[in-house]
């Protein structure tokens, strides 16, 4: 029987981050995954410069993602066709793009290097037992023990379905639901320019093209899941996007590689799901489905959950682990209070009329266009005009990372 001061389940974006910030606070982490690095996920590959400054934070070098792309200019085309030219400011990195397959992969190193840090690719969870100081897991036949477990492995997450009484088996397909595919031989400036459509029939999600480098790009949409809808009816959408005349406009003569992949995506924040067990098994990420439901972009709250549950961990003594979970919701509070806030202009852009009127106000000014990029792009937390408490010196015109 190995023992820990906590078992991390899920070793994406929020369990590296709870990893490493456990570890480095002098804790003894042992971090699980069934997946063995490098592994594709599917995902935009989108990272905004709230998930630039918490991968920073980490530690992560850019070199070390091959395909990274650091994005300046932004084109966005409103439903009824008029586009809007933005530029994002050069103090430091406010957009990049890095597939999944690198990025993920790059940050498994930082574990592998870490002290205090145990890594087990290629062992999935087989089952969780509650002691009364602590929580057994059985994982590649083994047991484990930690005061704290954390879950970090999914909008599906095993770790919560083995806790019982609240697992998301069955019908749970997540907020939206998204698609990409990689494309090569772009030419034109969406080698290098971010595209976003806010086309009529996805509101209010879209779709959008993400450069890559190297003539490449991610090609994707994202749909918010309504009563009744289902995932059968994105293949024709799918077929029917790449065909519009602006979009293959934009792509000249590109072609697909590699097929379709789709995902959901978890962006309901509820703060009851953070904690289970009295506290001794907390959840980070999809599994705590902390998404924006605006934008379907998870890597920066991914990471903004991971590093509040290593912190309450860590400031908690493991034999209160309510007083803990307590931490952590208290922690996140502001999170949550963002996704909120998201999730209400996510129902202005659900009408042409408001994304149109809000594409046109975005355009009117370069102080507007460069506002609304700053504001898309997560520069500041969405709800921070009501949250004096994070109001300080350039709370709206933060540097960007990796200055």
């Amino acid at each position: 029987m190995s023992r820990y001061d906590a078992i991390v389940a899920g070793a994406g974006p929020a369990g590296v981050a709870a990893a490493l910030t456990l570890a480095r606070g002098g804790a003894e982490v042992l971090v699980l995954d069934r997946a063995r690095f490098p592994r594709d996920k599917c995902c935009g590959d989108g990272l905004t410069a709230g998930a630039l400054r918490g991968l920073e934070s980490l530690g992560l070098d850019p070199s070390a993602v091959p395909s990274w792309t650091v994005v300046t200019d932004v084109c966005l085309r409103s439903p009824s066709g008029r586009e809007v030219a933005m530029g994002l400011p050069g103090d430091g990195v406010h957009a990049a793009v890095a597939p999944r397959l690198e990025l993920d992969a790059a940050l498994v190193d930082l574990l592998r290097g870490a002290a205090g840090v145990t890594l087990a690719e290629g062992v999935p969870l087989e089952g969780l037992g509650l002691e009364h100081d602590r929580v057994r897991v059985r994982a590649g036949s083994e047991d484990h023990e930690a005061p704290f477990v954390v879950g970090a492995d999914g909008a599906w997450s095993p770790t919560r379905r083995f806790l019982g009484g609240g697992g998301d088996r069955g019908g749970y397909r997540g907020e939206w639901h998204a698609m990409r595919q990689y494309w090569s031989g772009v030419e034109g400036d969406a080698a290098h320019r971010l595209w976003v459509w806010f086309e009529p029939d996805l509101l209010p999600a879209y779709a959008w093209s993400f450069p890559l480098g190297g003539g490449r790009v991610n090609l994707g949409l994202g749909i918010v899941r309504r009563p009744g809808w289902r995932a059968g009816g994105m293949a024709p959408l799918w077929s029917g996007l790449v065909r519009r005349p602006h979009i293959r406009e934009v792509l000249g003569r590109a072609e697909p590689e590699g097929t379709v992949k789709a995902w959901p995506i978890p962006a309901s924040p509820d703060p009851s799901r953070l904690a289970g067990a009295g506290g001794r098994v907390l959840f980070i990420g999809d599994a705590a489905r902390v998404a924006d439901p605006m934008t379907g972009e998870g890597i920066g709250q991914a990471l903004t959950s991971g590093r509040a549950v290593a912190r309450a961990i860590l400031a908690g003594p493991a034999g209160r682990p309510a007083a803990v979970a307590a931490a952590y919701r208290r922690s996140v509070e502001p999170l949550h209070l963002d996704n909120r806030w998201a999730g209400l202009l996510s129902g202005v852009m659900a009408h042409p009329l408001g994304a149109r009127g809000a594409l046109r106000v975005a355009g009117l000014s370069a102080w507007t266009r460069a506002n609304f990029a700053r504001w898309m792009f997560e520069d500041y937390p969405r709800a921070v005009l009501a949250t004096p408490g994070r109001w300080g010196h350039r709370a709206l015109h933060p540097p960007g990372a990796y200055a």
